[in-house]
């Protein structure tokens, strides 16, 4: 082997940071030497899902070969900025942990936190106090734009009700979501796809709203609800095909009479 790295049955954390080094040196890889912040960045996007993923399946095996996915991804980047001599490994981890230390004062500080609210409400003061105080506009602004749009709506929603911009109650909430969806019917009836288009998207921020209400996790209400219904997909096919039925050539009728079978199926 031509690049300075030593072959062990078992590696350590500093032996991840060595070999991300040797690999982007002149004489490692030609693929990840070429790598950059841009060309990589959807890998990290993907391999986080494919934690999520592992996590959802209870799979401990799975969970360990993507977690070193992601820790890769991490190295990668940490790398390319050593390289520039912005930053190293070391700076990365001072940073998290003196994160980590100021954020907790309900444990390294004076502060009481008896229970899980009391403990969030010490960490978001202690983060608004790092960060200056800052109005809650720029709170909001600090929300990355590439966050899933449900999972963004809710973040940014909880910031407003912080001070005080929120309904009193679901109902208030409610009322709004059938406000939108009015709108978003007179809009269609425009014809104006770009007013369509602006009305939706209330429609769908409203409903957001409403599942903060109920706390609910509007990404995986929505998740379950695409499972639940590829699932009775399926099943229409399957009644489908016993029937003899062309679901291409059924009608609309024919199509919801064999949804409404599906439904009253219980699928595994």
């Amino acid at each position: 082997m031509s690049i300075d790295f030593e072959i062990k049955d078992r590696y350590k954390f500093e032996d991840l940071v060595k070999i991300i080094t040797a690999l982007r040196a002149p004489d490692g890889c030609p693929w990840d030497r070429e790598q950059t912040h841009e060309s990589i960045k959807k890998n990290f996007i993907e391999e986080t899902y494919e934690v999520i993923e592992a996590i959802n399946k209870n799979n401990p095996d799975m969970l360990r070969e993507e977690l070193g996915d992601v820790l890769l991804q991490i190295a990668l980047h940490t790398e390319m900025e050593r390289e520039k001599g912005n930053f190293d490994f070391d700076d990365v981890i001072h940073d998290v942990v003196y994160k980590l230390v100021i954020r907790h004062p309900h444990v390294f500080g004076d502060v009481n936190a008896e229970n899980e609210a009391e403990a969030l409400k010490s960490w978001d003061d202690a983060k608004e106090k790092s960060k200056g105080n800052r109005k809650t506009g720029e709170a909001m602004d600090s929300v990355p734009r590439e966050l899933p749009a449900l999972m963004r709506a809710e973040k940014i929603q909880k910031k407003a009700a912080k001070v005080g911009f929120d309904w009193d109650s679901a109902d208030g909430a409610f009322d709004k979501l059938s406000e939108e969806i009015n709108e978003l019917k007179i809009a269609v009836s425009h014809g104006d796809k770009t007013e369509v288009e602006d009305e939706f998207g209330d429609v769908l921020f409203s409903a957001v709203n409403v599942s903060r209400f109920l706390k609910i996790d509007s990404e995986e209400a929505l998740t379950g609800a695409t499972d639940k219904f590829v699932s009775r997909f399926k099943e229409v096919e399957r009644l489908a095909n016993e029937n003899e039925i062309d679901m291409k050539s059924a009608s609309i009728e024919e199509l919801d009479a064999l949804w409404d079978k599906a439904k009253k199926i219980k699928i595994d």
